[in-house]
């Protein structure tokens, strides 16, 4: 192994076999691109071998930070050296930068293959710092090289090579999930998207409750969605889309999530300006939980949800049968609000700007919808939020505000 700074290398040889071994060499100019010519030669005996398991093959020449590794715009490791030790199977790499920089991570292992390594590295890339959080699922060595650029640079640069020992592996169950980009948590492209504030900077929630709640300040003119992902969903009865629902208040925007059931999922946030007709991928955040959630579903989000829109009361999308709910919602562009339950009942307008009304849900199986015009000379009314009627035990309906 050989660990190359500014001005020294260090050789570290372990030998696979007592006896006499020869080490050669060979050195050029850092700038160079000529053949390494051969300058020193070494005798090593070896009288007890250390036995160990065979090292992962770098195919870069050198362990560690790269020689010019400042040039790069990397200031400083979190770990000196080249050996890096995950005694529970856990690692975080942090690397400090003197400018904004992106990175992507390569993980490897004998007996990893290409996708579930992707599952075991979560990136995330701050305007003086970059993370990257690993999980090793396997006893023994990993070799994790770490690539990177200027945010308008063209192609990434290997810049460091770190040997990882993992001594007690993480249950496969409990990897990453699936498609993270290598923007996890709040950093460079949250900011650059105009959201600040974050109410969780690090990419990793842990929950006991199976619940969440992320919240960022945001321009007035950018228009925030979200998506939640699950590599394998077992027992979820509705899409896993409706166990999370985003609220945009004046200056910020809150993300909340319920989960149907244990595991460890992706939440992707996505924005819009006012004059960009798609959305774009600001970040991604993982959020965990190994109790055993089971979490009703929000309502069914119609395309007129949007921003000032606000669900107060109840906030479950699940209701139950034969039984009277109390409906609070700000609609804000709403000439009138109206529900279309067993019957229709019109909302009224309170003082405060909240849409309240009480309707009788009807038996199992229908639903339960909330509608409203936009204009006092438009005749049709447009559907903005489906509840559900279910029999059984009756749900927490919850409220809010």
């Amino acid at each position: 192994m050989m660990t190359v700074s500014k001005n020294n290398t260090t050789i570290t040889v372990t030998p696979p076999t007592e006896g006499l071994f020869d080490l050669m060499i060979f050195a050029r100019h850092a700038d160079s691109q000529d053949p390494y010519n051969w300058v020193c030669s070494y005798q090593i005996q070896c009288l007890e071998p250390h036995n160990r398991e065979k090292l992962p093959e770098n195919p870069f020449n050198f362990w560690g930070l790269h020689q010019k590794v400042g040039d790069f715009g990397i200031k400083e490791s979190s770990h000196k050296g080249e050996l890096l030790v995950a005694p529970q199977g856990t690692l975080l790499l942090t690397l400090q930068t003197s400018r904004p920089l992106l990175a992507t991570y390569e993980l490897v292992n004998k007996d990893l293959d290409a996708a579930l390594s992707k599952k075991c590295l979560a990136a995330q890339a701050e305007e003086e710092k970059l993370s990257c959080h690993v999980l090793c699922p396997f006893q023994g060595y990993y070799w994790l090289s770490v690539f990177v650029k200027d945010l308008g640079g063209s192609t990434f640069r290997i810049a460091a090579n770190f040997l990882i020992h993992c001594l007690r592996p993480v249950n496969q169950n409990e990897l990453f999930p699936s498609g993270l980009s290598m923007h996890c948590g709040s950093g460079i492209s949250s900011s650059g998207h105009g959201l600040s504030n974050p109410s969780h900077s690090a990419p990793i929630i842990t929950t006991k409750l199976g619940k969440c709640n992320i919240t960022f300040h945001t321009p007035a003119n950018i228009e925030v969605t979200a998506s939640l992902s699950k590599d394998k969903v077992i027992s979820a009865k509705y899409p896993l889309e409706r166990y999370v629902l985003v609220t945009h208040l004046k200056n910020k925007v809150s993300v909340c999530v319920v989960l149907p059931e244990s595991g460890v999922y992706k939440v992707g946030l996505f924005g819009r300006s006012d004059d960009h007709k798609d959305f774009l991928h600001i970040c991604d955040y993982i959020v965990r939980c190994f109790s055993d959630p089971s979490w009703p579903p929000f309502p069914r989000a119609y395309s007129l949800w949007r921003k000032g829109c606000v669900l107060l009361e109840p906030r479950t999308g699940v209701l139950q049968e034969q039984s009277w709910v109390r409906f609070r919602v700000k609609v804000p562009k709403a000439y009138q609000a109206v529900i279309l339950g067993q019957e229709k009942t019109v909302m009224q307008r309170t003082p405060n700007a909240v849409w309240e009304g009480d309707a009788f849900t009807g038996a199992a199986g229908t639903q339960v919808k909330l509608a409203a015009k936009f204009s006092q000379h438009c005749s049709s009314l447009e559907v903005i939020l489906v509840f559900e009627v279910e029999g059984g035990s009756p749900a927490s309906l919850g409220c809010s505000g």
